[in-house]
């Protein structure tokens, strides 16, 4: 990301650092115009501190948040790759479980014999068609394991060159912006 200083918000120029007033906290503070000239001349200030009345402690205002304007115009393919295909894999797991749950449970309730024996009712012929055997646990797991190893190559190649792509379009039109702020 870059910073573009033009965008900035003019409200961010107004501000100061609050880490800054804190480390200054030890001299004594003096008021200052909108130009950040003191109010008071040093002579004026030396004879107002040196009087008896104590100082009250001065409460500052919370700082104000702040605003930034940021530009992506450029994304790293490689990077997009690795995060592609990390996320890619997980998803490949994930169907992987989610195929060997979806087995069992379609299994303990009975799915498969009772697709059997409706095929059997109707008259066609039943006796080759035994789904129990068709859709094995072992078989369901390897066509989804290879679904998932394909899915992950074809995934990681297209989110890929939708990044090249990106930086393509990126370069002709300046990018999204972004505007950021700490509430």
């Amino acid at each position: 990301m870059s910073e573009n200083p033009e965008d900035q918000n003019p409200e961010v120029d107004g501000v100061v650092d609050y880490m800054d007033d804190q480390q200054e906290s030890a001299a004594p503070r003096v008021a200052r115009s909108v130009s950040n000239q003191p109010l008071i001349s040093e002579e004026q200030e030396r004879e107002h501190s040196g009087g008896t009345i104590p100082s009250r402690p001065v409460r500052r205002p919370a700082p104000r948040a702040r605003r930034m304007s940021l530009s992506l115009t450029r994304v790293d393919a490689w990077s997009v790759a690795k995060v592609t295909f990390m996320l890619s894999i997980a998803a490949g797991l994930i169907q992987i479980v989610a195929a060997g749950l979806l087995w069992a449970l379609l299994n303990v309730v009975g799915v498969f014999d009772q697709i059997t024996q409706l095929v059997s009712t109707t008259g066609l012929d039943a006796s080759g068609l035994d789904l129990a055997n068709v859709f094995s646990l072992s078989t369901v797991l390897s066509a989804v394991t290879i679904f998932s190893i394909i899915e992950v190559v074809i995934v990681t190649v297209l989110i890929t060159i939708v990044a090249l792509l990106y930086n393509v379009v990126s370069s002709l039109v300046g990018g999204i912006h972004v505007t950021l702020g700490d509430d």
